[in-house]
């Protein structure tokens, strides 16, 4: 077992204490000259009073809400004597926090009153515990907005000449702009919609012989609207109308009308029968 140990103590001999540049080294170089201020250096790395709760806090991995406050503030006092030795100005405002420190863990080790039924009893650790989370939230926040790309750090600003027509934004079509702009044409398509006219050829001489004729089969008086047939249409309609006229022009035929606001009636004149009876 003797030897096994000795072959061994050979090999942990060997082993580098540290690499520089990826090339393992076996000793310490015995020039090594560390600064008095290296101090200030760590120093630097704490933003406050807080900071260094904060950081001791997370080292120790404990919960926040159950401080060990002497292991804490024996941890904290360490620290700050040691600032002390190297800038008291900057020890200052640790100092009131280590009196702080010190306070709660003796308030911590007094016995505590007995509360009242339903009221809990004050911690002194509260307000402590309360700054801290406050100021943990603050640095988390910070820290996000210092990830975040700054000008001038991250980016630059680069100034470049563009129109203002091309550089114009045009505004968002809805749906609903689209329904009132579709209703707009198909009113406007509406009102321009051209209408098919067709020559249709009717005789007014021919309309003043079915006239006649209807006279003749009816006695030859007749109420004025039973001489015409709705199926004509328009057209039919009108030039039915102008052939009425034409006779009675003609005096071929008499519209006669009793009194005022009565049917108006149409009768064969005297003359019209005659022509009637030669034409048959």
């Amino acid at each position: 077992m003797e030897a096994a140990v000795e072959e061994r103590q050979p090999e942990l001999d060997l082993a580098p204490v540290a690499r520089i540049y990826g090339e393992p080294l076996a000793a310490l170089p015995q020039d090594l000259y560390i600064p008095p201020d290296a101090l200030e250096i760590m120093l630097d790395a704490f933003e406050g009073p807080l900071d260094l709760l904060l950081y001791l806090i997370r080292k120790a991995n404990v919960d926040i809400l159950d401080i060990p406050m002497a292991p804490l503030t024996r941890q904290y006092l360490d620290y700050v004597e040691t600032m002390r030795a190297s800038n008291l100005e900057l020890a200052a405002e640790y100092l009131v926090m280590a009196a702080m420190l010190i306070e709660i863990k003796s308030r911590m080790l007094l016995p505590r009153p007995k509360a009242a039924e339903g009221e809990e009893v004050d911690d002194p650790r509260a307000e402590l515990v309360r700054r801290l989370m406050e100021y943990e939230q603050m640095k988390i926040a910070g820290q996000r907005l210092n990830e975040l790309d700054q000008a001038d750090r991250d980016f630059f600003w680069v100034e470049t000449l563009v129109e203002k027509s091309m550089a114009q934004r045009l505004p968002e079509v809805s749906v609903d702009d689209l329904k009132a702009a579709w209703t707009v044409i198909l009113r406007q398509a509406k009102l321009k919609k051209h209408h098919r006219i067709e020559r249709e050829e009717l005789s007014v001489r021919e309309h003043m012989g079915i006239i006649l004729r209807a006279l003749q089969q009816h006695g030859g008086f007749v109420q004025f609207e039973t001489l015409f047939d709705p199926a004509m249409g328009p057209p039919g309609l009108v030039v039915h109308f102008l052939a009425m006229l034409e006779l009675a022009r003609e005096k071929l035929v008499e519209i006669t009308q009793t009194e005022a606001f009565q049917p108006i009636y149409v009768r064969l004149s005297d003359h019209g029968t005659d022509d009637s009876q030669a034409d048959s």
